[in-house]
């Protein structure tokens, strides 16, 4: 996923959930695949830690099967713009331990629960992992990833009403390279207004006369 430089502060920033290339070794290291978002402080990540902590230890979803892709997550409570919801949790492995597990050729659809942490760390939340590997994509997100302190954290971007399915817009790297049935792996059926039909991100425009 353009590499993207992990800042040595203590603020936060999206985590780039992982797309692998059907392409084999050319997949790896992929730290950027999520648009650049403005760093979030430490200071209010902290904030609303320790908010959730205080309230109740219990995530505020219930999973069901979603009209998305199999199962989602389903707000349970109203939640507040800026809260954060749950951790994405799961193994921590190599770019190349990777790719010995999960081989798109071989597959119809994309599916895996990977997201890249840093450029030498994957997180796979199907060993180990908890509920938060069930939010599903939407090109209408009303939550995003944010990796604080070497973690990944689902936070709300906007009010979700109780009964509302939890999503975050997965924007892995459009290559270019890809071919017509790369594409394919990556289609998207969120049925939102503004669905691009694929979770990959918008192609970017290149640049005239540079």
């Amino acid at each position: 996923m353009p590499t993207k430089t992990r800042s040595t502060s203590r603020s936060s920033e999206r985590a780039p959930k992982r797309a692998k290339s059907t392409r084999g070794a050319d997949s790896k290291t992929r730290t950027g695949g999520r648009k650049a978002a403005p760093n979030r402080k430490a200071a209010t990540a902290a904030k609303t830690a320790g908010s959730a902590k205080a309230a109740t230890p219990t995530h505020p979803f219930e999973l069901r099967r979603s009209p998305i892709q199999g199962l989602g997550a389903f707000a349970t409570r109203p939640i507040k713009k800026g809260e954060r919801i749950i951790e994405y949790t799961g193994e921590r492995i190599s770019n190349d331990e990777a790719d010995r597990r999960y081989d798109d050729a071989q597959m119809r659809r994309h599916h895996t629960f990977l997201f890249t942490l840093s450029s030498r760390t994957i997180v796979d939340a199907a060993v180990g992992g908890n509920e938060a590997r069930f939010i599903n994509h939407s090109c209408n997100p009303n939550c995003e990833a944010v990796i604080d302190r070497s973690r990944i954290f689902i936070y709300a971007i906007k009010p979700i009403a109780a009964g509302e399915e939890l999503a975050y817009d997965y924007q892995y790297e459009w290559r270019d390279d890809y071919t017509d049935e790369d594409v394919k792996l990556y289609v998207c059926k969120c049925g939102a207004p503004n669905c691009r039909g694929t979770i990959l991100s918008p192609k970017k425009k290149s640049r005239r006369g540079a």
